[in-house]
């Protein structure tokens, strides 16, 4: 099962902040989602909502800021406690601080068509120049958009984000193209899942933060899994796995206790 941290760290450390990102790094996390906004002048930046208010604590629009501008907030407010300000950081600079992740799905959110068409033509240009091409999925709910980036460069993997069960996630990604089916985990079914891979298409699940609702994802096939708590997460399976390689060699398991963040909820 693999574990991506649901912007960055976001149960951990401040969301979608490369402090959250640096802290589950150091925790051995090498998979990542996050979302994508376009910045003022034109850069894709690292943050969930279309303005700054619910994590910087300053008021408008993620447009109306530049990145320096949008670097230099505190997006400490309303997440999970954190000693040292943190701003808002830009894509590139996720990218140059972490140049050996494995993935990263890039979520981008819905917006006006005009910026979601410079957006686009920013990602497709840093894929591009950086070869990213099996490093990363962009996302989104916004059928538009997809088909937008899938224009510009068909090889860019793409992914469907789904919350409903209507229209069928499963045949809209299909006819999308999509790599990549991102599905809300209280909507999986093994049903789902079997379909999605015999179209070809990596299962993700989110956000998931309690154990058991995870072993009932592995049980249905689901590849990924998004969680707030990743490190925690990582820590329970790779104990789980430690335990079953020492009973094939008949050692003595010592009993391990779930993750307290992740038992919680």
């Amino acid at each position: 099962m693999i574990v991506y941290g649901h912007r960055g760290a976001k149960g951990e450390a401040p969301e979608n902040t490369l402090a959250g990102f640096t802290h589950a790094y150091r925790h051995g996390i090498r998979h990542f989602e996050l979302d994508l906004v376009l910045s003022k002048d034109g850069k894709p930046v690292i943050i969930h909502d279309l303005t700054v208010d619910r994590t910087t604590g300053q008021k408008g629009a993620v447009s109306h800021y530049t990145v320096e501008e949008l670097s230099a907030m505190d997006a400490r407010k309303g997440t999970t406690s954190w000693p040292r300000k943190v701003g808002v950081p830009s894509l590139e600079n996720l990218l140059e601080s972490f140049p050996d992740l494995e993935h990263l799905q890039l979520e981008v959110k819905k917006d006006s068509r005009q910026r979601l068409n410079i957006l686009c033509n920013r990602l497709t240009e840093v894929i591009q120049r950086r070869d990213l091409y099996q490093q990363v999925a962009v996302t989104s709910s916004d059928v538009w958009f997809l088909q937008q980036i899938r224009r510009r460069d068909k090889h860019i993997r793409i992914g469907l984000v789904a919350e409903r069960k209507f229209p069928r996630p499963v045949n809209l990604a299909a006819r999308l193209h999509c790599d990549y089916l991102c599905i809300n985990w209280k909507m999986s079914t093994k049903a789902i899942v079997d379909d999605a891979h015999r179209r070809g298409m990596h299962v993700s699940a989110w956000t998931v933060n309690r154990i058991h609702d995870m072993l009932a994802l592995e049980q249905q096939g689901v590849d990924s899994i998004i969680s707030d708590y990743p490190t925690s997460t990582r820590m329970y399976f790779e104990n789980r796995a430690n335990s079953v390689l020492s009973l094939t060699r008949g050692e003595t398991v010592e009993h391990t206790d779930t993750p307290s963040a992740l038992s919680a909820g």
